[in-house]
């Protein structure tokens, strides 16, 4: 009896530890990883596109409660007044997401972007329109396209108990802001697991110079995919020998971009597929099991609800021909953005006593020095 109280008594100081709030890490280039060769904007942020504010609600509770919210939101003025070119890619489709079949058709975002669990979607559906009706100016409107995105979470978090909340919803998108994104396990990455470790939020942007403008390209990933990790061609989870990790083949990953290059649908679509470039080459085998989404958007050019005379101002759009900086930028960003929610996330212990393990930056370093010296 007194030892099966002294494990109790273990196990709940032990969940006390791994259910704290996420503190700062270090990110990837902090523990010598740099990716490509293009230079990143000011905070290395999705938010280094003008005008993006990301916000996150993490929802951590009792035992069993590891999930949670993020919103992306293009601009901080009306979306549905103001709405933004944007496309979708599906790289594998084996997940829940929501608002898909309109932005294919019309080439625009009108609602916040919404991550969460897969069976919180509805949920943020409901809440997301909810946000959108009570917008000031949107007295009329009846009807809203949310976008929602999702990964699974179920390993860590009690995903039956669908804990998200309307409010909950509302709250991410009412404390999105520009500058700093916080990574790592919150939000909507509280839960998930990526290559057997500690995934999460990420996020990381690179610059490109067309003639003599430069544009920014950046990226928030949700990752909770993955086999076995490849850092920079280094085979993570092979040297490793399963020893820190647990084996994990399927999951999902999404990813948003945002640019202030001025493109075409049909150019963010070409974007969006690019971005699975760069997560391609942080893994080994795509799954058959993982839903994998790019939104696409850009700032450059608003596309009004109810254009004067039926006609709306666009920018000069930059020709197909000069796209191929902007592919690498976000290959750049979409790896980077990976490795960052990696080495931001923070061990959690959650559901079932279940506990995963972030990151070993110091294990990281070493392989940096074993390859390196080959």
């Amino acid at each position: 009896m007194k030892n099966a109280s002294l494990i109790l008594f273990l196990l709940m100081f032990t969940n006390s530890i791994y259910s704290q709030e996420p503190t700062k890490k270090l990110r990837a280039v902090d523990n010598g990883i740099k990716v490509g060769t293009l230079l990143p904007g000011k905070l290395n942020a999705i938010t280094d596109v003008s005008g993006v504010l990301v916000g996150n609600k993490t929802l951590i509770t009792g035992d069993n409660i590891r999930t949670g919210v993020t919103a992306v939101l293009p601009h901080e003025g009306n979306l549905f007044k103001e709405k933004v070119p944007a496309a979708i890619y599906v790289f594998n489709g084996f997940g829940k997401l929501a608002g898909y079949t309109q932005v294919e058709e019309l080439g625009n975002i009108e609602s916040p972007i919404i991550l969460t669990n897969t069976l919180s979607v509805g949920e943020a559906v409901k809440a997301t329109v909810k946000y959108v009706l009570n917008i000031v100016g949107n007295e009329d409107v009846r009807s809203v396209n949310a976008v929602v995105g999702e990964t699974n979470d179920g390993y860590l978090n009690d995903i039956r108990g669908m804990h998200v909340t309307e409010q909950d919803i509302i709250d991410a998108i009412e404390s999105a802001k520009s500058g700093r994104v916080e990574e790592g396990s919150i939000g909507a990455g509280t839960g998930t697991v990526a290559f057997g470790l500690k995934g999460g939020i990420g996020t990381s942007s690179r610059l490109a110079t067309i003639g003599n403008k430069t544009y920014t390209v950046g990226v928030l990933v949700q990752t909770n995919f993955g086999r076995e990790l490849i850092i920079k061609g280094i085979p993570y989870t092979k040297e490793v020998k399963h020893e820190e990790v647990k084996r994990k083949e399927d999951g999902s990953c999404m990813i948003v971009i945002a640019t202030d290059a001025p493109l075409t649908t049909q150019n963010l679509k070409r974007l969006a597929k690019r971005s699975f470039i760069g997560m391609g080459r942080t893994t080994t085998v795509m799954s058959n099991g993982s839903g994998d989404y790019a939104i696409a958007f850009s700032t450059a050019y608003k596309i009004p609800h109810e254009p004067v005379n039926q006609k709306y101002e666009v920018p000069g759009l930059i020709d197909n021909n000069v796209m191929t900086i902007l592919f690498q930028a976000v290959e750049e960003a979409t790896q980077e953005a990976i490795y960052n929610s990696l080495f931001a996330a923070t061990t959690i212990m959650g559901f079932k006593g279940r506990v995963v393990e972030s990151i070993s930056a110091d294990r990281v370093k070493k392989l940096l020095l074993k390859y390196n010296s080959n």
